[in-house]
């Protein structure tokens, strides 16, 4: 993988740690304003997930990069992201763009996190969508430091 710098959250928290991965996955816009987007196409994802936290689990570590990897992988790499269910054809809010995959990663991130007993916390999740488009999702601070 290509390395990059990536903008920083800001946090007080003792740890950052940040796993990088890639999967290939189709999508479409469902909206006529989307315009070619409408159509099936591909991109080769490249995400970024920031975990912060002050304590370690019983083997040392924030979380596992094996774990975030399973979520996030496993769930996405070479489908069609519109047959997810946690997308959705209707509703805007939930299309399967950039800007709602990089909240759906987070989502799904934190849900995990939450059931951890060291209650680590996903900051920021970076989706880039092709060599010159990204977004970044930052969940507000309230959500950070519950």
């Amino acid at each position: 993988m290509l390395q990059q710098i990536y903008p920083t959250p800001n946090h007080d928290y003792q740890y950052e740690l940040n796993k990088d991965m890639q999967f290939a996955a189709a999508h479409y816009v469902p909206h006529e304003a989307a315009g070619a987007c409408q159509n099936v196409h591909g991109h080769t994802y490249f995400v970024n997930i920031t975990i912060v936290g002050d304590e370690l689990d019983e083997t040392g570590f924030l979380i596992n990069f094996q774990h975030i990897k399973q979520l996030i992988h496993k769930r996405f790499d070479h489908t069609l992201l519109n047959e997810d269910p946690t997308f959705s054809k209707e509703d805007s809010n939930h299309f399967s763009t950039t800007e709602v995959m990089a909240r759906k990663v987070w989502e799904l991130i934190q849900e995990h996190l939450n059931t951890l007993p060291t209650k680590p916390k996903c900051a920021q999740v970076f989706v880039r969508e092709t060599p010159t488009s990204y977004c970044i999702y930052r969940p507000r601070k309230e959500l950070l430091l519950k």
